[in-house]
């Protein structure tokens, strides 16, 4: 009796399967990815140094307990599958675009060239502005979820109204912020406007080159290993021309890092830009007031474009002050 060939799976099915695994990956190191966004949108000074990861998650517990750990998580889980599902119907529509157009200009008869890794580097890059652009507002919400009650935009503890206040907002006392999903996603458009939930689009659309910084770091390196285990003849490391799994692994975490060093000054913008902490140290080098909460300024303040809070970071906490995370980077 011969044996079954296995089902493969359909595009939309690893799609599913693909954004399955990004959401179980997410929930499962979730608190440190609250604890990353407090600690990038943190005002750190030259007199002013960040908390530590363990400090923050421990002030977390302390203020908020374990549900300060998952502040956000519903908009995160939203944007992670919407992301990766959106990302595979615009790498499918440009690449079937694409395919489509160079068939039409191949003479009849002739076999259609592959496509060149350039292309479809390009191809995937598109596609992620693409999927960026409709995905971000869900981004927004999550982030600014994830700064949670216990500190403000420049990651001062916030001073909260006492149960034995009355209604008026006393002593300067501030009222407690509906968090919610739709509470978050209200508070942006009082103060934005729809534009409010693009704000970080600048820097999310730089961040499209980190794949194809993963890839080209992955072949590089891969070729090099290769070279040296064959004339080595580590039959451990590589055994005719291919590499062993391990080490695809080791060389795929080590491109996946170098590609994240490379462009965290632009997700450090990004998580600042989101979370309000951009503006706020605006207003205080400025020497005014930070932007309350559900009041509309978009006309009469202009935010900082990522550059110019690169600029402004650098010139306050120097080079390093643009991979400020005391905690390891391990999503983009």
């Amino acid at each position: 009796m011969s044996a079954t060939k296995p089902q493969q799976l359909t595009p939309l099915g690893s799609a599913l399967a693909g954004a399955l695994g990004a959401c179980f990956s997410t929930s499962v190191v979730y608190p440190l990815d609250v604890a990353k966004t407090r600690l990038q949108a943190y005002h750190a000074t030259k007199e002013r140094e960040p908390p530590s990861l363990v400090a923050l998650l421990k002030q977390i517990y302390e203020e908020e307990g374990i549900a300060g750990y998952y502040k956000g998580f519903l908009a995160t889980m939203l944007n992670t599958f919407s992301m990766q599902y959106a990302y595979f119907f615009f790498y499918t529509l440009v690449r079937g675009s694409y395919i489509k157009r160079l068939q039409a200009r191949t003479p009849k008869g002739a076999k259609t060239p592959p496509l060149s890794t350039a292309t479809e580097l390009l191809m995937g890059a598109a596609a992620g502005a693409l999927a960026q652009i409709f995905t971000l507002p869900a981004s927004t919400i999550a982030a600014r979820q994830q700064m949670g009650d216990s500190v403000d935009e420049l990651g001062n503890p916030r001073r909260k109204r006492s149960k034995r206040l009355s209604g008026d907002l006393e002593n300067g006392l501030e009222e407690k912020r509906d968090d919610s999903f739709w509470g978050v996603a209200q508070e942006i458009y009082e103060e934005e406007g729809v534009t409010g939930f693009w704000l970080s689009l600048g820097p999310s659309m730089t961040l499209t080159v980190n794949p194809a910084i993963t890839y080209g770091v992955f072949e590089r390196v891969k070729s090099a290993v290769l070279i040296a285990a064959e004339k080595s003849g580590n039959v451990a490391i590589a055994h005719k021309g291919k590499l062993a799994p391990r080490w695809t692994f080791y060389i795929g975490a080590l491109s996946k890092a170098l590609a994240t060093v490379i462009t965290y000054p632009q997700i450090l913008t990004k998580t600042r830009m989101q979370t309000r902490s951009a503006d706020a140290e605006e207003a205080l080098e400025e020497g005014k007031d930070a932007p309350k909460p559900h009041e509309f300024h978009h006309k009469e303040m202009k935010h900082p474009d990522s550059w110019h809070i690169l600029r402004r970071t650098y010139h306050e906490k120097g080079f390093l002050g643009l991979y400020q995370v005391r905690c390891p980077i391990y999503n983009a």
